[in-house]
């Protein structure tokens, strides 16, 4: 190209600025499914020369990552053609154009075109189905459409309103398709008295997902022996997670409960998550519908790194009016519950389904549920302030991030159910353990004829007819 740039110096340079040739717009197109077409009308040209990098800037007119030089027009255009590339909505191309007409050079600099949809091979819009593998991702996108905020952990791009995840639990819970189950003891900070099998647990039936508590059974042994979950635990082996021994009043847990994840399917960051779910019922019964970081970037203990509960209800007739959701970033309180936003039913929640929606932003959170919207909470003027007040793990850690941090990172799905626990239920006169207690589930299990009257077995599952997780 030296003697071409030698011929475009004397074309433009060598004459009045006044006279020099303005190349035509180079129009760019994204071919569906891949393919990359840039093309400029004819103007008696003898040579088209396209030269551009893609999502970096060109250093000057250096060749770039594209560099072809067409020597014959089709049908009155100039055509460069990859066909092996594949974009993305939203990638940015940078690129310089060059042709030579009547014997004189003449460019085109600084050009620069984004992504923002497709074309078929016709140059007409491409109207298509995307949907992803697994049944974890389903939507029908229209191109060109609008970026969104939202990030998911599967190839590809995002578009505003697009349906990212949905389970409606018409089928089973395939191990690791869609859910994962949880086996091994949940342990700190909240402790609760019950660990997580993939067991009888669990029951899919009539498009309903259903989850709950079963005393444990004969052969596993009793609560004053070891109970080890080693073989299948996915907690960490070789600890506590993945086996339990008695010592003095230290018990092994008697109860058994569920929790499936998304995490090896569906991870995200940004959107807006609906569960329509019915919330158990029976004392010291907790449900889990949540969001749980992927990674633990802000640190693993304490809920450094965030916890996005979509909705709670717990399971006492005292509590069962309240509905709360909302950040978590602490593990005792008076800070654990602290943004945590509240919403009293005329009613108990348990009775019915509801709608729950969490609509996780870069700049806040929304609660809402059946449609009203009961929570805001902005982080402009909570995280990293309080946090530093009471002293939280992840402080140090938070500043790194934006200011939504600990909610800037990939999340994933859970629902569960768990039992009891030290940072729950507040300490009160009909509550049979203290929280500080060493013997608290000990505590627990003493006052069984109490509690295991109030679990009917109509009543103790929580149970979810689906959920869907829709891009900002």
């Amino acid at each position: 190209m030296s003697i071409f740039f030698l011929v475009s110096l004397l074309g433009c340079f060598g004459v009045h600025l006044t006279q020099c040739y303005e190349v035509p717009p180079a129009k760019l197109e994204a071919i569906f499914p891949k393919g990359l077409r840039v093309s400029i009308p004819d103007d008696g040209f003898t040579l088209f020369a396209f030269h551009g990098k893609l999502n970096e800037e060109m250093e000057g007119l250096e060749a770039g990552e594209w560099s072809r030089d067409i020597t014959k027009a089709k049908n009155g255009t100039w055509t460069f053609r990859d066909r092996d590339v594949q974009l993305k909505i939203g990638d940015n191309i940078y690129f310089w154009t060059y042709v030579i007409k009547e014997g004189k050079g003449y460019r085109q600099d600084n050009g620069e075109w984004t992504v923002t949809g497709y074309v078929n091979e016709a140059g007409e819009p491409v109207t298509t189905e995307g949907k992803y593998t697994s049944g974890r991702i389903s939507d029908s996108i229209i191109y060109p459409c609008e970026l969104s905020e939202s990030e998911v952990s599967v190839p590809g791009f995002v578009c505003k309103g697009q349906l990212l995840f949905e389970d409606n639990f018409n089928s089973g819970i395939d191990n690791g398709k869609i859910w994962t189950p949880e086996v091994k003891f949940p342990g700190e900070p909240d402790y609760p008295f019950n660990y997580y099998l993939n067991n009888n647990n669990i029951e899919v039936s009539e498009g309903i997902l259903s989850i709950k508590p079963k005393i444990l059974d004969s052969r596993f042994g009793d609560m004053s022996q070891s109970l080890d979950l080693t073989h299948g635990c996915t907690g960490i082996i070789g600890t506590s997670e993945c086996a339990r021994e008695a010592f003095g009043p230290q018990i092994v847990p008697n109860i058994t409960t569920a929790k499936i994840t998304s995490k090896k399917s569906f991870n995200f960051k940004y959107g807006r998550i609906e569960v329509r779910a019915k919330m158990p019922q029976g004392n010291w019964l907790i449900p889990e519908i949540q969001l749980e970081p992927k990674e633990n970037v802000y640190g693993l203990h304490n809920y450094a790194s965030g916890l996005l509960r979509i909705a709670a209800v717990k399971g006492n007739p005292e509590y069962s009016k309240k509905l709360y959701g909302g950040p978590i970033i602490a593990g005792s309180e008076p800070y654990r519950s602290k943004h945590l936003k509240e919403k009293i039913g005329f009613q108990q929640w348990s009775k019915s389904f509801h709608n729950y929606i969490l609509e996780w932003r870069k700049d806040g959170i929304s609660l809402y549920v059946d449609g009203e919207k009961y929570g805001e909470i902005n982080p402009q003027e909570i995280f990293l302030s309080d946090a530093k007040e009471n002293g939280t793990d992840g402080t140090s850690k938070w500043t790194k991030g934006s200011i939504m941090a600990p909610f800037d990172e990939m999340f994933y799905i859970s629902l569960g159910l768990s039992v009891g626990g030290i940072n729950e239920f507040p300490d009160e006169p009909n509550k049979p353990w203290s929280n500080k207690s060493s013997k608290a589930m000990l505590m627990f299990w003493n006052d069984y004829p109490k509690w295991i009257s109030t679990w009917f077995e109509n009543d103790i599952a929580l149970k979810v007819d689906y959920v869907r997780v829709y891009a900002l």
